[in-house]
């Protein structure tokens, strides 16, 4: 059996991994970076919209290469049709770019490349390697042969389904509440505004969730639903979405050329990311924002922090439980009282029924709200909904 001989070892190469082993290469370690599909980036399983203002952040250089299209606003639909419609002025970092996800993965993953990093393409995870109670390594399976790759330090980069840091103790599971059931379709010929993107909300739209319309020009847009699961009493997600298609007359003539389907966590991350020699980043740490679902923007914040962690570590030449928590600080500071705040407010909104969600955005649509982001939306129901934001005052 061959074995490879590292200083981490970096499981998924999706943004998180891959952001994670570019500063682990940076800053002279000797980094691998496994990819189990056969093509970074695909097959998708987002709905590739971004905010703008994080990018520069984590030192990612815009390249019209990944970015499909430019967005002037948003929309926020209730029910019963009533609509708030905000451009970039007032909509903030709310507002952004719909990339094409797979060529934006591989950019990611050149950078990784480029730093120094190994990448390994078909090469999967299929336990991790234990010595004297600590983890040391991981088995794999490349390009079919059996393999060892022993590590100082491994990141968990693998998603949502993670099964590393299961492995290796950590506890990775999820409440039935906090998981949200997802599909997508990529619509063409459809007649849906190409500036603007859609969230539609409420119970009997998409129950614990929301439907959204990411345009992508010339008449293609990605239309998908996420919802939570102990909710739908309608059917399936797809039933959910392809009841929206079958009465938007923007639709009549569109066809799916591609779909797309998978869970999302929706909880605030776990209650620890780290342990002795291991960092969980992005999707398999469950730091995702619980209220949109988005998380490319946090699998990059973090696996950047674990990068930089990791190099001190090594400095010290210390990768225990202890040395690795700087990395839990970072990624709190940066992101917790958000997620927590948006993961209440996604428990509050999947107890109203469609009624209230139209009172709601009937309530924002007339409100002067000079920039408009979650946290001013949130402080302008609290005025008249107190009760939705009941319990998580304090972060508004």
């Amino acid at each position: 059996m061959k074995t490879y001989e590292c200083d981490v070892v970096v499981v998924g190469a999706g943004p998180g991994g891959s952001m994670a082993a570019k500063f682990c290469a940076e800053g002279g370690l000797d980094t691998i970076l496994i990819e189990k599909k056969a093509e970074v980036g695909a097959p998708l399983r987002c709905a590739e919209g971004v905010s703008k203002k994080w990018l520069e952040e984590v030192g990612i250089a815009l390249d019209p290469l990944w970015i499909r299209a430019d967005m002037i606003g948003a929309v926020i639909k209730s029910p019963d049709g009533t609509q708030f419609k905000l451009d970039e002025s007032k909509a903030g970092t709310e507002v952004g770019y719909v990339l094409e996800r797979h060529l934006f993965d591989k950019a990611l993953a050149r950078d990784a490349v480029a730093a120094g990093s190994k990448l390994m393409m078909r090469t999967s995870c299929t336990g991790v390697i234990r010595e004297g109670g600590r983890v040391v390594g991981i088995k794999v399976k490349s390009m079919g042969e059996e393999a060892e790759i022993r590590a100082k330090a491994i990141v968990a980069a693998d998603g949502y389904e993670s099964q590393v840091g299961r492995w290796a103790g950590i506890d990775t599971n999820v409440k039935l509440n906090d998981l949200n059931s997802c599909i997508q379709y990529r619509m063409v010929n459809c007649d849906a505004d190409m500036e603007y993107c859609e969230f539609i909300i409420g119970r009997s739209i998409a129950p614990g969730g929301y439907l959204w319309i990411f345009p992508k020009g010339n008449g293609v847009a990605n239309v998908g639903i996420g919802v939570m699961g102990p909710l739908c009493k309608g059917g399936e997600p797809k039933e959910y979405l392809d009841r929206f298609l079958a009465i938007d007359p923007r639709f009549k003539d569109s066809q799916a050329v591609e779909v797309a389907a998978g869970f999302v966590s929706t909880c605030p991350g776990l209650d620890c990311a780290v342990d002795d020699n291991i960092i969980l980043v992005g999707d398999a740490a469950r730091i995702i924002d619980p209220l949109t679902g988005g998380g490319i923007c946090h699998a990059c914040r973090t696996g950047m922090y674990a990068g930089k962690v990791l190099v001190e570590a090594a400095a010290k030449g210390d990768f225990s439980k202890a040395s690795l928590m700087p990395y839990e600080k970072m990624w709190r500071d940066r992101m917790e009282d958000k997620l927590y705040r948006n993961w209440m407010a996604k428990e509050r909104l999947a107890e109203l029924d469609d009624e209230t969600i139209n009172e709601l955005v009937r309530l924002i649509s007339t409100s002067d709200i000079e920039e408009v982001n979650v946290y001013n939306l949130l402080k302008t129901v609290k005025e008249k909904f107190p009760k939705v934001v009941e319990g998580f005052e304090h972060l508004i």
